[in-house]
């Protein structure tokens, strides 16, 4: 069974963190393109109140996303991050609404989905580049002869200063891949590391928030429904 940590700091199973890495581009991108269209329309629209639903939608997504997020770490990296949220009041939807927009785990949570971007963009390309230069070079024994001219030059075709035109020549650089392969899995982890850290940091309870938890271990029971 998978060990799973609520730190941040445990070590991410590789196969995991490779999967997680790769996917914050596309989930970022969608993250960052809901949040703004609906952020924009809502404020722009206020005045005539059509923007109030529309920014409540916003507020929705971005918690709903951030629980997405809390269910991807736990399952690809094996990090619990506890729900941050604060129990929402008895009484009518206004009550709610004012509870959530003061709670700042929802700002938190937009912020993070908006980041996700940017570091999806920077971690989608160190990852790719660093395991396909380790994944060229172990299967280069194999695909040089599909080459044109059977042969692999390096940098390129018009200045040759190496040539891989044999099995033997190969086997240096695919020893080289194994080098790469390794640096590859060390940036992955240490990528995904990094990135659960930051998760915690901002998908997680605020400290204030973990002191009320605690002191609501000591305290009766109530009523209370659970944040949403």
């Amino acid at each position: 069974m998978r060990n799973e940590t609520t730190t941040g700091t445990a070590r991410p199973p590789i196969g995991g963190s490779l999967a997680y890495l790769l996917l914050n581009l596309p989930f970022g991108i969608a993250g960052f393109v809901l949040l703004v269209t609906l952020g924009a329309v809502g404020v722009s629209t206020a005045i005539v109140w059509v923007g109030v639903p529309v920014g409540a939608l916003a507020v929705l997504c971005a918690r709903g996303g951030a629980r997405l997020e809390r269910a991807r770490i736990r399952a690809q990296l094996g990090v619990v991050i506890p729900h941050p949220y604060r129990p929402l009041p008895d009484g009518g939807q206004r009550k709610r609404w004012a509870a959530r927009l003061r709670d700042s785990a929802t700002w938190r949570d937009a912020a993070y989905l908006l980041l996700l971007f940017p570091f999806g963009i920077v971690q989608f390309t160190v990852v790719v580049t660093t395991w396909s230069v380790s994944l060229g070079l172990l299967t280069l024994p194999i695909f040089y002869r599909y080459l044109p001219d059977g042969a692999y030059y390096f940098p390129g075709y018009d200045l040759r200063w190496i040539t891989v035109d044999s099995a033997v020549a190969a086997l240096p650089w695919a020893a080289l891949g194994v080098l790469f392969g390794a640096v590859a899995v060390a940036v992955t982890r240490g990528l995904a590391t990094g990135h659960a850290t930051f998760a915690r940091a901002l998908l997680g309870p605020s400290a204030g928030r973990q002191r009320e938890a605690e002191g609501a271990w000591h305290a009766v029971p109530t009523a209370a429904p659970v944040a949403g």
